[in-house]
């Protein structure tokens, strides 16, 4: 009773999705067919057409493809981006060019608001002080961090998400729309061929409303012809699509390759950051007893400043400086017009004001 219940139900489906895609009598027919057969195949009394056995297994083998390449692109933004809400974001913004949407992404990672709060907290209590500036160094770390976690995840979503949803909206797309129509094509064939075993079945009764059973055999016929020429036509172009997926594999294989790549790239930029702070800040430990003093006079902090691009020091009382790194600005006293006072951790030195933007 229960399966007769799943089957009415699955009928019931299907036949109301053919009523609703039906806009002309002859195409509601079709599609009343195929709901009956359909429905008489769930309940056992209608044989259905079967494929091969490599037909199968190609079949077979494109759903797991399939499934697994979804599992793949799924679990692989979980990797990237591990909040749902922040990976909807990000990937958002990834994928719409910004003058479509209007809006650009400014949320900031946990790494980036961690080292923002450090160098805020380190300016509270001193950047003359072995903690304060100990804090900002950290601070920048993490902000460093934050810069090469972002180009991970934008370089790993390039490498291997982007490529294989690709390949799931077009390929694979496109080979679950067509063994779709075989499936409709296999109902329409089975339809015929039970009309045609009514139609023969009609010959040794005599003729009823004036209906000629040898031409309702004949029409029958046809019909199953045409149907089974359709059938394998659409049977060929779905093969065909599926075998194609062999080679499907090499271009996820150096998909595959790319993003193990990115990943190495990250960890290895994320190992060098911590060893060079690591380093550093035993050197504040050490001299936390005894703080750093500046060879060079300087009045108290005034601003914070951005690196413009990289610059390296040329005399020994200038510092070497990185783009995009945030440094204190103190002035030298007296103040000089083209160089300013800039300090890193409990580092001090003097580089050009055009190298650096106050920020």
């Amino acid at each position: 009773m229960d399966n007769f219940r799943r089957a009415m139900g699955d009928a019931s489906t299907y036949l109301s999705r053919a009523v609703q895609d039906a806009h002309i009598g002859d195409e509601a027919t079709i599609m009343y067919n195929r709901a009956r057969q359909y429905t008489e195949e769930k309940l056992g009394k209608a044989e259905r057409t079967e494929n091969d056995s490599h037909f199968d297994d190609l079949a077979n083998r494109t759903d797991q493809t399939k499934n697994y390449t979804e599992k793949l692109v799924k679990n692989t933004e979980a990797v990237l981006v591990p909040n749902p809400a922040a990976r909807l974001e990000t990937f958002m913004f990834d994928n719409i060019p910004v003058d479509k949407l209007g809006v650009k992404n400014t949320r900031l990672s946990n790494l980036e608001y961690l080292g923002t709060d450090m160098i805020e907290g380190g300016n509270e209590f001193g950047p003359a002080t072995p903690y304060g500036s100990a804090l900002i160094r950290v601070g920048q770390a993490q902000q460093h961090l934050g810069e090469i976690e972002r180009n991970y995840i934008r370089g790993g979503h390039d490498a291997l998400i982007a490529p294989m949803q690709k390949f799931l909206d077009s390929e694979m797309k496109n080979i679950m729309r067509e063994r779709k129509i075989l499936e409709n094509k296999r109902l329409d064939l089975d339809a015929c061929k039970n009309r045609v075993r009514k139609a023969r079945a009609m010959q040794l009764q005599p003729p009823k409303d004036g209906i000629d059973p040898r031409a309702v055999l004949d029409q029958s016929e046809a019909e199953l012809r045409v149907a089974q020429a359709d059938y394998d036509k659409q049977v060929e172009i779905t093969r065909l699509l599926m075998e194609s997926l062999g080679s499907i594999q090499t271009n996820h294989l150096r998909y595959l390759g790319e993003f193990v790549e990115s990943q190495a790239k990250y960890y290895a930029e994320c190992n060098t950051c911590m060893q060079d702070l690591q380093q550093e800040l035993s050197s504040f430990t050490n001299t936390a007893s005894n703080p750093y003093i500046s060879p060079i006079p300087i009045s108290r902090p005034r601003s914070r400043c951005q690196v413009v691009r990289d610059y390296d020091a040329l005399q020994s009382d200038e510092m070497s400086m990185m783009a995009h790194e945030v440094l204190n600005v103190l002035e030298c006293d007296p103040v000089e017009e083209e160089w300013i006072l800039v300090e890193r951790g409990n580092k001090f030195g003097r580089v050009p004001r055009r190298m650096v933007r106050y920020i």
